[in-house]
């Protein structure tokens, strides 16, 4: 009987190997590059509020209960976004509500998907190009949480000690790569 030659690994080699996997491995959770195939597509209704302060004292209500009709969002200011680092397009609208509070709403929005997506409020001037990819968190800047979805129809509520008037653009803000995805100029009413 013969005896077999056992082949030995050398112990650089499976370092060398583990190290690669780890890599290869972090830059999946880095990278996430299945995102850009999965669209997650959010429908939000417009919201609409009650503001009591508006009937007058013994008028009779629209309502069947005696509550006030809901009053519908004002626009403030709105814009279109343009593409920076993806394709993005759609419209943003800042909205106040009856009850004095604001809102950003994305409609139709249409961008790529990726890792750690926000919605920002800033104070940066919308900028075409590369020059527009990098500056929307430099200043001053509010996050209204993270992006709900790629596509569709979204609300983003402005926090109640924000003054929306300080800030004229919006940003679809990669916050893992510091990059616009797309933002939008708003233009007051």
């Amino acid at each position: 009987m013969g005896q077999g030659r056992r082949t030995r690994v050398r112990p650089w080699i499976v370092g060398v190997l583990v190290v690669a996997v780890a890599g290869v491995g972090f830059g999946l959770y880095w990278f996430q590059p299945w995102k850009l195939w999965q669209d997650e597509t959010v429908q939000e209704a417009l919201p609409v509020t009650v503001d009591a302060s508006k009937a007058p004292a013994g008028a009779p209500s629209s309502g069947a209960s005696g509550a006030p009709a809901p009053a519908r969002p004002v626009t403030v200011a709105r814009g279109e976004l343009i593409s920076h680092e993806h394709a993005t397009s759609g419209t943003v609208k800042l909205l106040r509500l009856a009850d004095g509070s604001h809102i950003v709403r994305l409609e139709n929005l249409d961008t790529s998907n990726g890792p750690d997506l926000r919605v920002l409020l800033t104070d940066a001037p919308v900028e075409e190009g590369r020059a527009g990819w990098h500056v929307f968190d430099d200043g001053e800047h509010v996050g209204l949480g993270k992006l709900k979805g790629n596509k569709g129809s979204q609300n983003y509520t402005v926090p109640a000690d924000v003054d929306p008037a300080r800030y004229g653009s919006v940003s679809i803000w990669c916050d893992r790569f510091d990059v616009s995805f797309g933002a939008a100029e708003l233009a007051r009413r």
